[in-house]
């Protein structure tokens, strides 16, 4: 089992958790190929997905996994949440912890939320997103997709590129690369850049041209348009000129390089149409690989029974 209880960032994750919970996902591959995609190994448990910001593919993937596991789930959030009456988080949390329930699932507006949570309940919490704070799972699938392709971790050249500033996935990402022995570097425009690349243990520049042709992986982050709050960006044209992944600089890559994206893409600004639909894209495999981590994680913060693959 994992060292820690709760998964609300990559900081506090070991080596030997993220190796763990990549190997468990590893292991519901043969699950997910099935005709019959079920496993017992969480049933009886009850998990709620509370999600109070809107999401595709964090959200179904979730559910599907927890389908996956036979857990028990209830999906909350928005409109359909007490929030918006104007009870507390606390309130809310404390009156579905009175009806035992094991896990809560959350992604959230503000930062610090998922934290939040852990203080009140005893029910396991996952971060599923939380401001510009962090994004743990998506870490996971990411670095599950990466070690997939290469077979490792230890050693290889991430650029992390775009809009640093306002990313939750670089936050959580650029630690967990680096945990695993990755070399991770951040590019992006002077105003999406973090403000202490020292805090990341990263190497930041300006340049996206000057590092890519060195890079195994070109993870390329979505414009985050919703959180910018006034800060002054290019036209889209001129970021994707700048800072764009097109075919062009597809063809200065690695030969064996490849690109990632977190979703949903803003085709034609980080990223060109074709280049996202073509070989070296592994976009696809990390919403896939979003379910297999996600079946992970729940299956080993909650205990999940040994028969989970082989039933």
């Amino acid at each position: 089992m994992l060292s820690v209880k709760h998964l609300i960032d990559t900081y506090s994750l070991t080596a030997d958790d993220i190796t763990q919970i990549l190997d468990t996902a590893a292991s519901f591959e043969s699950v997910n190929n099935r005709a019959i995609k079920k496993v017992p190994a969480l049933r009886g448990r009850t998990i709620v997905n509370l999600f109070l910001e809107p999401s595709t593919r964090t959200k179904s993937s979730f559910e599907l996994a927890e389908k996956r596991l036979s857990a028990d789930s209830l999906s909350m959030g928005g409109s359909t949440s007490s929030v918006v009456k104007g009870e507390s988080l606390a309130d809310t949390i404390q009156t579905i912890d009175a009806m035992n329930v094991d896990m809560f699932i959350c992604r959230a507006k503000l930062a610090g939320t998922p934290q939040k949570i852990t203080e009140n309940t005893d029910a396991v919490v996952i971060n599923a997103g939380d401001g510009k704070h962090q994004h743990p799972t998506q870490a996971m699938l990411d670095l599950y997709t990466i070690r997939k392709n290469f077979g490792h971790l230890d050693g290889l050249k991430v650029a992390i590129v775009g809009d640093l500033a306002h990313s939750r996935v670089c936050g959580s990402l650029a630690p967990a690369l680096k945990t695993m022995g990755a070399d991770v570097t951040l590019v992006g425009p002077p105003t999406f850049q973090v403000d202490d690349p020292d805090w990341f243990g990263c190497p930041q520049t300006a340049s996206l041209d000057e590092v890519i042709e060195d890079m195994d992986v070109v993870y390329m982050l979505r414009v985050q348009l919703e959180r910018m709050e006034g800060a002054a960006i290019p036209s889209r044209r001129e970021y994707n000129r700048l800072y764009g992944l097109d075919m062009k600089r597809v063809s200065r890559m690695k030969d064996d390089a490849i690109i990632c994206h977190p979703g949903p893409m803003n085709r034609g600004m980080e990223i060109n149409a074709d280049v996202a639909d073509c070989a070296r894209s592994r976009i696809l495999d990390q919403v896939n690989a979003g379910v297999l981590t996600r079946m992970a994680e729940m299956y080993l913060l909650l205990g999940g029974e040994n028969n989970a693959v082989s039933a």
